[in-house]
Order: structure tokens, then sequence, then C-alpha cells
């Protein structure tokens, strides 16, 4: 099965466990395909559902993949775009990458979002307090190849293909504004922060709102799929024992290594979950 990468990292990303997921997906649905942790999008770029609604709180992916499906951004804009800020970073190294950053943070151009996403130490998106971008510089001034530059410029025309003659909606909301809209006929994919694990991703991720979160999902009226981790060399994660093992929802478990983190313990190997309130087996 070839999998379609969109051009957006973070950390979580499912890319390598899409056929997993999609294993445990209804293979018919009549309703609204939702997510309220859409993060790269790379489950729904590859589901390819006819209705979404994507959905989450960092408003810079957002405004990203809204401005590809609305075509203000192209693969020709891409490419001209990260050929010349490619030019500069071989140029200017270091200097030049914390220039972008410091301009993305004032102004947020979504562009600035992708060239930051893409040059910046492993992969990781991290926000401070303030909601400024400080993840620092790869290290890497030939970052943007002219292979590195295609393969980036034919995820996003790939994208942009799949959302041609799709009603696929992209909002800023939380997961509670989000789970507002669901009805019986819908269904939701949930992939939110790992608590004690991708916590900075945008927004803290605190035990009270994975215990909320937990409430709300169980509370849906619709049929949903949950991505959580289940255990670690290192731990086991409380918070599913406690949500999840005890009560009576469907649960399948894989391996998976995550490649993007910020420190190493969160780059290594790990049982991956998905939690059901219909048969996945």
């Amino acid at each position: 099965m070839k999998i379609a990468t969109p051009p957006i990292k973070c950390q979580g990303i499912k890319t390598k466990i899409v056929p997993f997921i999609k294993e445990c997906i209804p293979t018919s649905m009549n309703g609204t395909w939702i997510e309220p942790f859409c993060g790269s999008g790379v489950v729904a770029l590859n589901v390819r559902p006819q209705k979404a609604l994507l959905a989450d709180t960092n408003s810079h992916i957002i405004s990203f993949y809204r401005q590809i499906q609305q075509q203000i951004i192209t693969p020709s804009i891409v490419r001209s775009f990260l050929e010349e800020e490619g030019r500069n970073l071989l140029k200017r190294g270091d200097e030049y990458y914390y220039e972008v950053r410091a301009r993305f943070n004032e102004h947020h151009h979504p562009l600035d979002f992708l060239f930051l996403n893409r040059a910046c130490f492993n992969g990781v998106m991290r926000f401070n307090q303030k909601g400024s971008f400080n993840v620092p510089f790869c290290h890497k001034p030939n970052r943007f190849s002219p292979g590195y530059v295609t393969k980036i410029v034919n995820q996003v025309k790939n994208l942009a293909e799949v959302m041609q003659n799709r009603q696929w909606q992209f909002e800023v909301l939380d997961f509670r504004q989000t789970f507002s809209q669901a009805t019986e006929h819908d269904f939701v994919y949930a992939d939110p922060p790992y608590a004690g694990r991708h916590v900075d991703y945008f927004n803290a991720w605190s035990e009270e709102d994975e215990n909320t979160f937990a409430q709300s999902l169980k509370n849906l009226p619709c049929k949903f799929l949950l991505s959580t981790w289940h255990s670690n060399t290192y731990r086991e994660n409380k918070h599913f024992q406690r949500h999840w093992l005890k009560n009576d929802f469907f649960v399948r478990t894989c391996e998976h290594f995550y490649h993007v983190g910020s420190t190493e313990d969160l780059r290594n190997a790990m049982t991956e979950a998905l939690v059901a309130n219909y048969n996945i087996y």
C-alpha cells in the first residue's frame, strides 16, 4: 500500500501506521469524517473521506492547509519560495533561519511556517507560552536541495489534488467545540497529544484535559476511533489503563517507532493502541 505523505511534519505523526489505522475504520461512512486534532492531516489524506471537518487549535496548520485548498498556495509557488529561501539559507546558515523564524513569529505567513517546519531541529513543532515558534535550526544549510524541494512540492501537489471535489472544512477549534458538531451519522478519528509525551506541540495538554477529553469521547453519539499509546520501554500509559482498558471498548495494538521528537526518549519504540466503541477485529 502506497502511503501519501503530507507536506507538514510534527511529532506523533502516524504515517507509518496508516495501514493499521485504515484496517480499523468502517468501510462505509455516510456522515462527516471528524478530526479534533488534525495535526499533519496524514490520516485524512490517506482515508480520503468525501466530507470532513478537520480541526486543530494550531492555527498555523489550519491556515496553511486552507491556503492550499483555496489555491492561494500552489505547487509552483512552493517551489519558487523554497528554492529562493534555500539559496538564502545556504549562504547565511543559522543567521537566516533565525531571521525567518522572527519574521514568522511576527507575521505568521504559511510559507514561512512550511520553511521552518522543514528546516528546524528534527522536524519538531513547538511553540512557547506566547505562541512563538521556538525550535532551533537543524544545522543543515543545504537542507533545501533540489531533490528535497521537489519532494515537498509533490506532497503539496498530491494534497491539493485530494482536496479537489471533496468537502473538507478546516477550522481552528478545540476538541470540545469539534465534538459539539458530531451527529450519530458521523465518524470521529481522534489523535490527541499523548499525555506525558507530546505535550509541547502547540497548547499544553494537562491531566485534566486528558480526563475531560476521554469523558467527552465516550459521550459521543457516533462511532469513534482513538489513537493513543499503550506503553514503551520505560513505562505504561496510566491514562489508557484508567479510561479504556477496564471499560467496554475494543482495543488493538501494534509496535511503532517515532522518528520525530525533541529528545531521544521521545524517539523510540512504542506500543501504539487504537480504541473504538465498535468492533475493530
